[in-house]
């Protein structure tokens, strides 16, 4: 009888918990990646071919993002949904070496067109 009462209780505050974690995640993907771009992003304006493809870093930002929130911070945020999991190490590997690669990539793109 316990047990139906607390999953009540869950299920009566449920959308605020996506919701909070909705907001959450905008704060997460927007501030912290606009912080992390803020202090690199300097980087990608030696010259104007590899400020060209800056965006290109910025992608590669996001997917590290994503890959950090997807493993670590998802667990300790609001929501407490079931079908929370982790990438798995293969995916969260691949990820990795595409955002490297991504965050690399004005510098050999804009080698290569200027």
């Amino acid at each position: 009888m316990e047990h139906k009462e607390q999953e009540r209780e869950h299920m009566k505050f449920l959308p605020l918990r996506i919701i909070l974690e909705l907001l959450r995640i905008c704060f997460i993907f927007l501030l912290l990646g606009g912080l992390i771009w803020q202090l690199i992003g300097g980087l990608y304006t030696i010259n104007s071919p590899t400020a060209q493809y800056s965006w290109l870093a910025g992608l590669g930002v996001l997917l590290l993002l994503f890959v950090v929130y997807r493993n670590r911070w998802q667990f300790s945020g609001w929501y407490k949904g079931e079908e929370r999991v982790r990438l798995s190490k293969r995916v969260s590997l691949s990820l990795i070496v595409i955002s490297v690669f991504l965050l690399v990539a004005p510098f050999i793109v804009g080698t290569l067109y200027s």
